[in-house]
């Protein structure tokens, strides 16, 4: 049986001890977000997690979610709905939203703690809420006063939740071909009509009403992406005073059998001229959408976290305390017939990677909602634009790594029990499969490496790559004369100057030639993963010695940093090496040669 424990140890040395968050906090002025505050709302936080979500997570599994032909109604795992009423009876729905919405107006940071614990927990019943924070952001920053009053506080308040409608079944990632339409019906709103796919939380009976954010074109709109505008569409009709009318023209026509997230309700929404109101100005939907995207990225990001996290731990005490066989340097456990497996070379190579992984990634999404904090609260303008610059550049790289690391550490996971990771009882092929498609929902990941190197990197000249090489040059130079950094500080510096260079490389080939950047997009996404947690590792090893914590932590954090700097670092020579190629090898061979 799979088990969790909130990993508040390390968060708080995350989150304390290397981003100095309180400090932040008080800068960015979050009055009421001080240590002891703090503090309290991760303790329940974990408390929620572990006590009612937790023991959920194989229930959702194994029920999953039905479907009612004959109604389109939706009803989700057992517990569910009660879990998610308590959820909002805590207030949790509301955590980082501003107070006039409703919200309790913690920094996003705080947030992002949240969803890890929530995720690790139950990742299918996290996606719930999830849609919700993006449709919120979407309404405050285009929605009309009348659309924030009527839609933002239910929402705010968990009494409604949202979702996000934009695949259509022939259209995913090239959004400039959808169906949908928008008609005007000439008292301010428009019938909204198309199916849309994939829609997660489309249907479901926790919340009394479900305010879908949809994609579609008006009569007259452009061809292509510029057409497309976005309309707020209820299940129940919503007037402009914020009454809530009949049910509206919109229902679920199925749910998607996945091998994966099983309690989360993935469905095909159809609407038939349903009532609809404008969001934003017309044809400019994809701004909002994106509003909602990079939101929703930063949460899946934390979802592959959360996965990992959980994996991790179930594949610790495993290894601990399983006997199989002898130590290769003679018996550890001379008393017993056999060593616990964790002695052998293999099982800590697959355990050091996750922890390695894990604990980097951790700073590596926190350091990006702090990002969002700074972008929204810094009191210079100049700060706030370099902060939204930093978290635009690292959004792909946590959403892509971070999901693409969680089918690795669920792989290795499983792989430390063997034959028993294999079997349902241990709940370990769970979260390889729950794992499986974060790596495909809210972009894929081929689609976070063509972001990354082209809108994020060639577009935009580099910018947020030079602010993260500052970065690592600050720390650099701020510890050049630490001894007890200087086996990190040496490497990084190496791998900054050739991050630096790969990318002028690369975009110098591909100015004569524009496959190069789709030739390079997936390694390049790796290479700066693995710099990226390589800078937070020295930056971890260097909180930890500076802080008060045990002898033991400190080693910890010294041990994995060094294996991550020996034997993961060195990954991005092979990511470098297929860079270097060029788009060539991928492009020379005539698509009739793949075979029939």
């Amino acid at each position: 049986m799979s088990s969790y424990k909130a990993p508040l140890d390390d968060i708080r040395f995350a989150l304390f001890d290397v981003l100095d968050s309180e400090a932040t906090f008080a800068r960015l002025g979050f009055a009421d977000a001080n240590r002891e505050l703090v503090d309290a709302v991760i303790d329940e936080a974990a408390r929620f997690a572990e006590t009612v979500l937790a023991p959920l997570n194989k229930v959702g599994d194994e029920v999953g979610c039905k479907f009612d032909p004959a109604s389109g109604d939706v009803a989700v795992p057992p517990g569910f709905k009660q879990a998610f009423d308590q959820f909002v009876e805590g207030g949790w729905t509301g955590l980082t939203n501003e107070p006039e919405h409703g919200g309790q107006g913690m920094p996003a940071a705080l947030g992002g703690v949240l969803t890890e614990l929530v995720d690790s927990a139950n990742l299918a019943w996290g996606n719930f809420p999830m849609l919700s924070h993006g449709a919120v952001k979407a309404l405050e920053t285009y929605g009309e006063d009348w659309q924030k009053e009527a839609f933002l506080k239910p929402l705010v308040a968990g009494t409604w939740t949202g979702t996000m409608c934009l695949t259509e079944p022939h259209c995913g990632t090239d959004l400039g071909l959808l169906k949908t339409r928008a008609v005007p019906n000439g008292d301010g709103s428009y019938a909204i009509t198309g199916t849309k796919i994939f829609i997660t939380a489309g249907e479901h009976d926790m919340s009394g009403n479900i305010v879908h954010l949809v994609l579609a074109k008006l009569p007259d709109a452009p061809p292509g992406a510029k057409g497309i505008s976005l309309f707020v569409t209820p299940k129940f009709k919503v007037a402009r005073d914020g009454s809530v009318g009949e049910r509206n023209a919109l229902r679920c026509g199925s749910i998607e059998h996945k091998m994966g997230i099983h309690g989360s309700a993935t469905c095909v929404m159809n609407f038939d001229g349903a009532q609809g109101y404008l969001v934003g100005e017309p044809h400019k939907g994809l701004q909002a959408m994106f509003v909602m995207m990079n939101s929703a990225r930063l949460g899946v990001g934390v979802q592959g976290l959360g996965l990992s996290e959980r994996a991790y731990q179930n594949a610790l005490r495993y290894s601990r305390e399983r006997l199989q066989s002898r130590s290769l340097s003679g018996p550890k456990n001379p008393d017993k017939p056999a060593d616990p497996i964790i002695v052998h070379p293999d099982v800590r190579r697959m355990l050091l990677s996750q922890k390695a992984l894990v604990e980097g990634g951790r700073l590596l999404s926190l350091h990006a909602y702090s990002l969002l904090d700074a972008a929204e609260h810094e009191a210079d303008p100049a700060a706030r634009e370099r902060a939204d610059t930093l978290v635009s550049f690292l959004t792909p790289i946590s959403k892509a790594c971070q999901t693409e690391w969680s089918i690795e550490n669920t792989y290795n996971a499983l792989q430390c029990f063997g034959g028993h990771g294999y079997i349902a009882e241990h709940g370990m092929e769970q979260y390889a499969r729950d794992a499986r498609i974060t790596t495909l929902y809210e972009g894929t990941t081929g689609i976070q490496a063509l972001d990354l190197i082209g809108r994020k990197t060639a577009a935009s000249q580099g910018a947020g790559l030079k602010l993260f090489l500052g970065m690592i040059e600050e720390f650099a130079k701020a510890h050049e004369g630490d001894a007890a950094l200087a086996e990190f500080i040496g490497p990084l510096r190496a791998k900054a100057a050739e991050w630096g260079k790969l990318t002028i490389d690369t975009l110098q080939r591909a100015a004569s030639n524009p496959e190069e950047l789709g030739a390079a997009s997936y390694d390049y996404l790796f290479y700066s993963g693995y710099v990226v947690l390589a800078y937070w590792w020295a930056r971890s090893v260097a909180a930890a010695e500076a802080s008060p914590r045990s002898q033991a932590f400190k080693d910890a954090k010294r041990e994995t940093a060094r294996f991550y700097f020996a034997r993961i670092l060195p990954r991005t020579l092979a990511h470098k090496a297929a860079i270097d190629s060029g788009a060539a090898p991928l492009m020379a061979m005539p698509a009739e040669l793949f075979g029939d």
